[in-house]
């Protein structure tokens, strides 16, 4: 069957080669008085030679035997042709029967740095056929063959005689122990015109053990990159599904698209099938697939899910790019199923998400500027399909986005413009009931339609005053146009502006001693700014994830998308550290705290999600956010981040983490924690932590878990361990992974997944990845 190819020569073209430069060589040397078959020009472009390429021959001896018609170069003989070498005990050339035997450890260089070596070459002056006797080959890219004989007939037919394959580099400290693995067989037949290496009565070892028998065996010709045949089978295992054996078809139909077909046998579900079709073009490429499956076992799935719903399961899906020209790119990446979950249980590949957003988009980029635009659906593909509305809930999107950055300073700073528009749909209304709210929900997406186009230029300087302070004067203005035709919302359009004006000054002050390097950089920002029109009135849609921490302390506008606007007047105060010491270790610090000074706390306004309640920034004097991290040159590191009560400095919400990044050992230890946020539907606290870990053994050996552990609830949430190996020419690996959820922890789901690779020879395994 065939299997994966590789970029390596035939041995036949290698040792044909460099016969005709030890041929070339001799016939040069011994033109006088001597009738010749080919000229040096013939061998060299035979040879595949410049035929200016200057000769070199060194050897003890050399005779010219008129009567014999041969001539022998003998003793030490090196033979340099156009790059090509060749070293020898003796060389002779027979003119009468034509042919060329070089003998005595024979050993032959190519230009590209291919290695021969052998007892003996007796080969014909047209390269058709020859012998070589106790061969022995290296490949640029570490194949190697060995054989106590090999024949080259037809021109084009290499047959290695009880040869030995592998990828496999020897053992440097035992260089005669067997590779990790290799194929022994009785005959190795290369074909090079059909492009083809069959094994014949051969067996495949391992660890230098015999593991199978092949009886018959056909890979691909090494110098050819695609061509039709099975690859190597995979293993699958889901409980759901039972075991499966997958065994994939590929179909090399032209240099530039191919096929792929893949049949799956499942011990519970029965057969899976997939097709996929790729094309590469000019400037881009596409791929389109297909997969689907008549569910003999529905029931073996859990009572309520998706999947137990339907016998007859489907999708098509399609991914493509092109580059338009150098600064345009048009894409997409879109997929239909025949239910909600169909292609995350099956894992089809990259069609696998569990949110999952089908898109088209265009997209322009030059230098500092872009335009982008893009349409998209979202899926989610769950098992449990919701109470009120599944896909109905998930919208239609067209967006576009559009930055521009004025090529040079305008009035000493820098100008920039930001344009947004957004147009939405959605069937149903995705609401959250929330017993906190009174019984209403948050209203995660409104049905009907919503439009938004929002302008926005900013205006900023940064000046450097005589002892280091940095002063950054900043001026905005934004304008939002909004049309909403919803039955959630009574506001049909609405216009809102906001403009601000800013102020950042910052004074970073260096400590220098023999040992360690500290900077101190004290920030102060103040934003005048009008109310926030509407809030609450209007879908949001974009900036629903509101969390305030250190990183964005010192933003201009901290909601995380453009449907939400912050207006009042804010101040935020601040102080960053940084140190290097002289061990290697460095350290980095921040501490800071925001103020709403006048006008209405948009954070603090009614919201349809709910966004800014419980976030630190609710009340006039915010929580404190702080930050710290420590890092060895030895691979140590520590972090951690928090949010305090602004009064008692009570951990809102807080991150600690411990890793170690080494050899032989490696790993990671993490703590989170969000006090309870009832607006949010989170009436409890919530505890979290994640261990991680590996350890590499006996130089290519690994071991590898990681382990997380709900504390609150008291069961563990993702449970996964495995080992494996590595080496230049085999990778191995074993994983076992439990996941439960906080209503399946007594029934978690289970999966194995098991990975082998033989470099040029294929992968067997599981759909599902392994990782550390």
């Amino acid at each position: 069957m065939g299997g994966p190819v590789s970029n390596r020569k035939p041995v036949s073209r290698a040792i044909a080669l460099a016969a005709s430069t030890a041929l070339a060589c001799l016939f040069a040397v011994s033109a006088t008085g001597h009738a010749l078959a080919q000229s040096v020009e013939d061998l060299a472009a035979s040879a595949k030679i410049a035929p200016d390429a200057r000769l070199l021959l060194v050897a003890d001896e050399l005779i010219y035997d008129n009567s014999a018609e041969t001539v022998t170069a003998s003793g030490n003989v090196q033979i340099d042709y156009g790059g090509n070498k060749l070293v020898a005990k003796e060389v002779v050339y027979d003119q009468k029967t034509g042919r060329l035997r070089a003998n005595g450890k024979v050993e032959i260089i190519e230009t590209d740095g291919n290695r021969i070596y052998a007892e003996e070459i007796d080969i014909t002056d047209d390269f058709r056929d020859g012998f070589v006797n106790a061969l022995r080959v290296e490949t640029v890219d570490n194949t190697r063959f060995a054989a106590e004989s090999a024949e080259r007939t037809e021109g084009n037919v290499t047959t290695f005689n009880n040869g030995v394959y592998t990828a496999c580099e020897p053992c440097r400290d035992k260089p005669n122990k067997a590779p990790i693995w290799q194929i022994k067989s009785r005959k190795i037949i290369w074909n090079t015109q059909k492009k083809t290496i069959r094994f014949e009565g051969g067996r495949f070892e391992l660890f230098g053990m015999p593991i199978a028998g092949l009886p018959a065996f056909e890979i691909a010709d090494p110098t050819v990159k695609r061509k039709t045949g099975f690859l190597m089978p995979g293993i699958r295992y889901k409980n759901e599904l039972g075991y499966g054996l997958s065994v994939p078809f590929y179909v090399a139909l032209a240099p530039s698209y191919d096929l792929l077909f893949n049949g799956t046998i499942y011990s519970r579900q029965g057969f899976l099938a997939e097709a996929e079709f790729r094309q590469r073009l000019s400037n881009g490429s596409y791929t389109l697939k297909l997969a689907g499956i008549n569910q003999n076992e529905p029931d073996a799935f859990r009572f309520g899910y998706e999947d137990r719903k339907h016998e007859s399961r489907g999708m098509i899906g399609s991914e493509g790019e092109f580059k338009i020209n150098p600064r345009w790119t048009f894409g997409w990446n879109v997929m239909a199923q025949s239910d909600n979950n169909f292609s995350y249980t099956y894992s089809i590949d990259r069609f696998n998400q569990y949110y999952r957003k089908n898109e088209i988009y265009l997209t322009g980029l030059s230098g500092r500027n872009y335009l982008d635009f893009h349409a998209y659906k979202f899926n989610v593909q769950q098992a449990i399909a919701p109470a009120n509305g599944g896909d109905e809930r998930q919208p239609w999107v067209g967006s576009s986005d559009y930055s521009w950055t004025a090529p040079g300073p305008v009035l000493g700073g820098e100008l920039n413009l930001d344009i947004n528009a957004r147009g939405i749909s959605r069937d149903e209304s995705d609401r959250i009931t929330n017993p906190a709210l009174n019984g209403f929900g948050n209203l995660i997406g409104a049905n009907g339609t919503s439009t938004r186009f929002t302008l926005e230029a900013e205006w900023k300087r940064t000046v450097i005053v005589p002892g280091g302070l940095a002063v950054t004067p900043l001026f905005a203005l934004r304008g939002d146009s909004d049309l909403v035709d919803s039955a959630d919302l009574a506001r049909s359009e609405a216009f809102r502006g906001m403009a601000t004006a800013g102020l950042d000054v910052r004074w970073p002050i260096l400590f220098s001693t023999t040992s360690a390097t500290h900077i101190l950089e004290p920030v102060a920002q103040i934003f005048l700014r009008n109310n926030e029109r509407f809030a609450g009135l209007l879908p949001n849609e974009d900036a629903q994830s509101m969390v305030f921490d250190a990183s964005n302390l010192f933003e201009r506008d901290k909601f995380s998308g453009w449907d939400r606007m912050e207006g009042g007047t804010r101040a935020n105060l601040g102080l960053r550290y940084s140190g290097t010491f002289a061990n290697g270790w460095t350290a980095n610090a921040m501490f800071g705290q925001s103020y709403h000074l006048a006008g209405v706390n948009a954070f603090a306004s009614p919201d349809l999600v709910a966004a800014g309640a419980f976030s630190g920034l609710e009340t006039d004097t915010s929580d404190y956010v702080a930050a710290a991290g420590l890092s060895s040159g030895s691979g140590w590191s520590m972090a951690a981040r928090g949010r305090f009560d602004e009064k008692t400095f009570e951990v809102r919400r807080g991150e600690a983490e411990l890793a170690y990044a080494g050899t032989p050992l490696s790993g990671s230890l993490r703590y989170a924690y969000i006090q309870a946020q009832p607006q949010y539907g989170f009436n409890v606290d919530r505890h979290e932590v994640t261990g991680a870990g590996s350890v590499k053994f006996q130089e290519n050996w690994r071991a590898f878990g990681s382990t997380t552990y709900d504390i609150k609830n008291k069961y563990a949430s993702a449970v996964s361990m495995g080992f494996g190996y590595d080496d230049s020419c085999t990778s191995y690996s074993l994983t076992y992974s439990e996941t439960r959820t906080l209503t399946t922890k007594d029934e978690p789901d289970r999966t194995i997944g098991f990975y082998l690779s033989f470099r040029t020879l294929g992968d067997i395994g599981t759909s599902q990845g392994v990782g550390e």
